[in-house]
């Protein structure tokens, strides 16, 4: 049989007007000179000048002021270098401040690579209705991307009708950015059995107190000048970056609608973006929910894979993955253990999906292949289309598959239930193509997916177009079923 896929209406374009408010710096040498010219400027200018600035942008920030006074703290030392002691006006600081603010539009290039979980609220909704969380990948100026969300109620008819989303952008506040004390460290390496000529040649690079980026740095330089480690070594430098990169933290205000909330790149490691986060609603074994996303962190040369937790959507709990399998993009975490183990499908040599398992979240040091292209339209590569969704008749995984001129297309396959390293089926066909005006965009002839959801007795698989804007696709549930099982 053909399966039939209905494209929603529902298509979410990136908006140019959703900007958040950045700290701006060129230099200490331009920024002292700025900073001597508004020294200068009598209280009368300067209260002038702050009047008009608030004209302009209260109404585009959620308490500019505040944000005024935060980049002025950041340059603070500068101020204090040329003025001493004086004391300013609050008004001549918060102008300093608007001086060192920048606005960056997070999503005016394309909004794109979504993923799907159910809402942790459900409450006022009607029979047949279910609250969603959609998360996609804002990318503006310098294709910096960033993670964003957007809330939906799905009817009992499967059409989405898309909250309107908030106009006053905030990113997070930085809860825990560890500073490592090195003795602290030390103690806690020879917790884990690490041996200190495993670690000492990392840490004589160290200051007496440091960060996560320094750490991998150091990790860096070594395997760059002894590219002969031993296996003992290589493990002990994963285990020193766990334990570096255990601790980030972030949170929003509670005043703050989920649309108006942006993780952007957090880390030196991630500057040049925060890509494809994959969510998924994790059920433990004793009934507790935690929402766990993996991404992609981006710094213009190398990628690292790094996991997210939060339980509310308010706070954020982000550390990188570590292990020798944890490397490349496309990672997605099954929504349960697996006989005890977490599980996730990764594609660690960019061509094939594996299936890896362990006890721990963050290190993954073991992968079998699960699957290799096919068929035509996916000869140059395969990967996942997000988390695999749990049936009665297996775990049901989207993938994509990449084809001649560079075309990507999602298809479907089936592993076992009780022993997902089993494909029991797998679609011949395509699933969802990029139709003829989907092709243009970003990337061209692109649709590609970070998470689907079953609701309803169908598939609702929210998909990029061509790497510029969001839509949604569903398929009957039973039909794709009987599709599979006919193709296997």
């Amino acid at each position: 049989m053909k399966l039939s896929v209905v494209r929603k209406n529902t298509i979410i374009y990136p908006n140019n007007n959703r900007v958040i408010a950045r700290f701006f710096f060129n230099g200490d040498q331009r920024a002292s000179k700025v900073i001597e010219n508004i020294l200068k400027m009598p209280e009368h200018e300067v209260s002038a000048n702050m009047s008009q600035i608030l004209r302009e942008f209260t109404r585009r920030h959620r308490s500019i002021t505040t944000l005024f006074k935060k980049h002025y703290n950041k340059v603070r030392h500068l101020v204090q270098d040329l003025n001493g002691k004086t004391l300013l006006s609050e008004n001549r600081k918060l102008l300093i401040g608007a001086y060192f603010t920048m606005e960056y539009a997070i999503e005016s290039a394309a909004l794109f690579n979504p993923s799907i979980v159910e809402d942790p609220d459900q409450s006022g909704l009607e029979e047949g209705q279910t609250r969603v969380i959609i998360s996609l990948r804002g990318t503006g100026e310098g294709h910096i991307s960033s993670l964003v969300f957007r809330r939906a109620i799905i009817d009992q008819n499967n059409d989405i009708h898309l909250q309107e989303e908030g106009n006053q952008i905030d990113e997070a506040e930085l809860v825990k950015s560890y500073h490592y004390h090195k003795h602290l460290f030390i103690a806690r390496l020879n917790d884990m059995g690490i041996q200190p000529h495993l670690y000492e040649k990392v840490l004589r690079q160290l200051p007496d107190e440091f960060n996560y980026d320094q750490v991998r740095e150091a990790a860096q330089k070594l395997q760059a000048d002894e590219p002969d480690l031993t296996l003992e070594a290589q493990k002990a430098l994963q285990e020193i970056l766990w334990l570096a990169g255990s601790y980030t933290e972030i949170r929003f205000s509670l005043d703050t609608d989920l649309s108006e909330r942006v993780i952007f790149p957090l880390s030196k490691f991630e500057k040049n973006g925060i890509e494809d986060a994959r969510f998924v609603r994790f059920v433990e074994d004793d009934g507790s929910v935690t929402y766990y996303a993996t991404y992609t962190a981006f710094d213009g040369y190398t990628i690292l894979p790094k996991l997210i937790v939060t339980k509310d959507f308010y706070r954020f709990r982000i550390f990188p993955i570590h292990g020798k399998f944890a490397k490349d993009k496309n990672l997605a975490l099954f929504p349960r253990r697996i006989n005890g183990k977490y599980a996730m499908i990764s594609r660690i040599d960019g061509v094939n999906n594996y299936i890896m398992f362990s006890d721990d979240l963050s290190m993954w040091r073991e992968a079998q292949i699960l699957q290799e292209p096919l068929h035509p339209w996916e000869l140059m590569q395969i990967g996942n289309g997000g988390s695999p969704l749990e049936t009665e008749h297996g775990w049901l995984l989207i993938t994509h598959g990449v084809g001649p001129v560079r075309k990507y297309s999602l298809g479907a396959c089936l592993l076992d239930l009780e022993d997902p390293t089993k494909v029991i089926a797998r679609l011949k066909e395509p699933l969802l193509i990029p139709s003829e005006n989907e092709r243009a965009g970003y990337v061209p002839n692109v649709v590609y997916t970070c998470g689907s959801y079953i609701h309803n007795g169908e598939l609702i698989i929210p998909y990029a177009m061509s790497d510029y804007a969001s839509s949604f696709a569903t398929v009957n549930l039973d039909d794709l079923i009987r599709e599979l099982k006919a193709s296997s």
